[in-house]
Parts: structure tokens; sequence; C-alpha cells
């Protein structure tokens, strides 16, 4: 559009600028709002680098606004069939009825309703598309959220309610505390005011108890020097020979214990080896009786080692009258070559043959 400018705007001209001045005295015909004008000017203005302007009587309006003007006076510049030119007047005639009734409604005013009303139509599916997301947004994740901002809300105020009631507690606990060690506190005062005065009383019995006992071993002393001086010596003579006598029952009573200790050993000894013994007997029968099969085994072997060694010298003589071609003739016993013995059965079992 910026060839609409006087040479592009190289002449200091930056922008274009055209008006259209209508009557506005029939206040019947007048658009809506604009009563109270005689008249009304439409502007639109072209700058070069920037945006179209739209201007009703001098006020910067929206493009939709000047056309929705138009349309409210009949007049849709869009699609202007509120002029028939000549020459379409057949073309009009020939239109369909939709064609015509669309005429019809752009003629009086009433297709920017019908605009309106898809645009609105427009709007709202869109609005109830962005309305749909939001509520899926809510479902999905701003109810979740709230809900667990809601359930650790309530956590938090259980957790605030438990902490001051734990805080009441502690202080009532240290109160008790308190009363409880000053009740101890008082106690033991007057426990230590009684023992200080228990103590004095003590004190004073243990000095009058030392007294007493030096008065008793005074009286010790001196009944002791009545009796040394009554019994004299003989006494002490007695306790010399009561100890020597002591310790020598403590010495036949260490050997008789170890006399006692040493003949339990010998008697353990005693049936430990007759144990042992016992064992030996037992395994000596099994030897005996073991000794005894292995003689019998012994015997045998021997008879049947004479019978082998015999039967050994019979196959050895044999053996060497074979190699020196003489043989023993199982019936008569007399002597005869290999050859002979072979002829001589070789006859026998061949009777009527002469060789």
């Amino acid at each position: 559009m910026q060839e609409l400018v006087y040479k592009n705007g190289q002449a200091g001209v930056t922008k274009a600028t055209v008006t259209i001045t209508f009557d506005n005295s029939d206040k019947k015909q007048s658009p809506i709002g604009y009563e109270h004008y005689d008249e009304v000017t439409i502007t639109r203005q072209v700058v070069i680098g920037g945006r179209n302007k739209y201007l009703i009587n001098g006020t910067t309006v929206q493009n939709n606004r000047v056309q929705d003007f138009f349309r409210s006076v009949q007049l849709n510049v869009n699609n202007p069939h509120f002029l028939i030119m000549q020459g379409r007047i057949t073309k009009v005639l020939n239109m369909k009825p939709p064609e015509i009734l669309a005429m019809i409604e752009e003629a009086a005013g009433t297709r920017m309703y019908e605009a309106k009303k898809q645009q609105a139509q427009k709007t709202i599916e869109k609005k109830d598309a962005k309305l749909k997301e939001i509520n899926d947004i809510l479902s999905e994740e701003i109810t979740p959220t709230l809900s667990k901002l809601k359930e650790e809300r309530s956590q938090y105020l259980e957790y605030q309610k438990v902490q001051r009631e734990l805080e009441h507690l502690t202080k009532l606990y240290v109160a008790f505390k308190f009363v409880q060690a000053e009740k101890l506190r008082t106690t033991a005062q007057t426990q230590h005011d009684e023992g200080k005065t228990d103590l004095a009383k003590l004190q004073q019995s243990i000095a009058d108890g030392s007294r007493q006992v030096s008065e008793l071993q005074d009286q010790i002393a001196q009944l002791q020097q009545i009796r040394d001086s009554e019994t004299g010596g003989q006494l002490q003579e007695l306790e010399k020979e009561l100890k020597e006598k002591e310790k020598a029952e403590v010495r036949v009573a260490a050997a008789l214990k170890s006399l006692r200790e040493t003949i339990k050993a010998e008697e353990k000894k005693c049936k430990q080896l007759q144990k042992f013994l016992a064992e030996d007997e037992k395994a000596l029968e099994q030897k005996r009786a073991e000794g005894n099969k292995v003689q019998g085994t012994y015997d045998a072997m021997r008879a049947a080692a004479t019978v082998n060694t015999e039967a050994v010298a019979a196959a050895e003589a044999r053996l060497q009258a074979i190699s020196t071609g003489m043989y023993a003739s199982q019936a008569g016993g007399e002597d005869a070559t290999l050859q002979d013995q072979i002829i001589s059965e070789f006859l026998d079992q061949n009777p009527g043959r002469v060789l």
C-alpha cells in the first residue's frame, strides 16, 4: 500500500489519507450511536513503514468497526449488492434462492448480524475449547495439586496442634518438675536440719561411749593385774602348752588328710588297672581265638602245599621223561619212546590195521 503515498515517501510525504463525508441530517436513517452528528466522516490513512489507520469523526477505530458502520446503513463494501450496475440485472435474475436471500439480507442490513453470529459462534467454539482445556488442566493438574495441598494443610494444622499441645504439656511437665524439686528441696532441708541434730546427739553419745570405754579399759587392766597376781606364771605355761598341742593337732590333721587323699588316688588307680586288666584278658581271648583259626588255616594250607609239591615233582619227572623220549606206559609200566607210544595208541584205537 506504500504506492498510494506520493513518490513512495521520497518527497518527504510519509502518509496518504482519504476521507469520505456522509450527510447525517436525516436522523431516522442515522447509524446507531451517531444520531447527534450532522455529518459522519470516514478516514483511512496509510503510513509508510506503519499500519493502516481508520478514523470515524476523527476517532481511531478498528477496521471491523468501519465495516459494521457501513453494514448498519446497508452498504457492504466487501460485497456491494446495494448497487446493481448495468449489465448485472440478468445475472441477478438468474441467481439461486440462497444467493437472492443473501443479497436481500445485505440490502436489509441483517447480513451484518449473521456475520457477527458466525463470528460469535467461532468465538464460542474457541472459548469452549479453551474452557475444556482449562477444565482438563484443573482436573488433571490443579485439582490433584489442590487436594494434595489441602491434605498437607490438614497435616500441617494437625502438626501445629500437636506442637502447641506438646509445648503446653512440656510447660506443665517443667512446672510439675519444679514443684517436685521444691518439695524435695524442702524435705531435704528438713532432713538436713534433723540430721544435724541427730549428728550432734551421736557425737555426744560417741563422747560418752569413749569415756565409758576408757573407764572399762581401766577396769580391765586392773582386773588383769589382779588375775596375774593371783594365778602367777601357771596360766602362761598352760597357754603355751595348749598352743603347742593345737599346732600338733593341725599337723596330724594335715597328715591324715594327705593320707586319705593318697588312699583315694590309689583306689582310683586300682580300679583303673582292674578295668585295663579285664580289657586285656578279653583282647587275649580274642587273639587266642584268632590264633586258633589262623593255625587251622595254616595246617590246611601246609597239607595243600605238600600235595602240590608232590604233584609238581611228578610233573617234573614226566616232563623229564618226555624230554628224553622215554615215558612209562600207564598199563604195564614199561618204558617206551614217544613214537612207540603213539603207534601203540593208534593200533589200540584201529585194530586190524597193519603198519
